[in-house]
């Protein structure tokens, strides 16, 4: 078996997430592809939409789609996780012969400082998502995703263009922020 992880905020989940999971399903020669939130990602010190919002959310827009999961695993810790134990908990449940991981170019120049990265590199093969804005010259160095959609979840926190939130979650998104649960200062 051959796994892709794909984890992140996605606070608030967009267009582009649902870009990448569509090219790497159609790039890498992955039998499962599974998308991990973070309960809180180890260099944040605080989310916007709480963690059991954004995995239902992301349940709600994959829910249709072919070899992808969705992990509660990092959201089940209750605090900040790391990639490394992740990666080592998906190694141990589905015994793959090959791991991806799937990252953002705007992480690239930090992966060093990522916790473990020298033995994570020894059990991934990164692969990454290209994002406008972002050129690394480390780029070239790795599998890539084309994707080139220019969003971020910090742009939609702070605009919140609906023209970027999937379809299949803009009523949730709206009900939410009508409730005042999502995306206030």
């Amino acid at each position: 078996m051959r796994i892709a992880i794909f984890g992140g905020s996605f606070d608030p989940l967009h267009i582009a997430h649902v870009a990448v999971v569509n090219s790497a399903l159609d790039k890498l020669d992955i039998d499962k592809l599974i998308i991990v939130p973070t309960y809180l990602n180890p260099f944040k010190n605080s989310f916007y939409l709480d963690p059991v919002t954004r995995f239902e959310l992301l349940k709600k827009v994959f829910y249709k789609f072919d070899n992808v999961e969705i992990s509660d695993y990092e959201i089940n810790q209750q605090k900040p996780s790391y990639s490394i134990d992740t990666v080592n908990y998906l190694k141990n449940l589905y015994k793959p012969s090959k791991i991806y991981l799937i990252i953002g170019e705007d992480n690239i120049e930090d992966l060093d400082k990522w916790y473990k990265y020298n033995e994570l590199k020894e059990l991934v093969e990164f692969v990454v998502a290209s994002r406008i804005g972002f050129k690394s010259k480390k780029a070239n160095e790795f599998k890539s995703l084309d994707i080139n959609i220019d969003i971020s979840s910090t742009q939609l926190r702070n605009s919140m263009n609906l023209a970027y939130i999937p379809i299949e979650i803009k009523d949730d998104i709206l009900n939410l922020k009508r409730e005042g649960k999502v995306f206030e200062y």
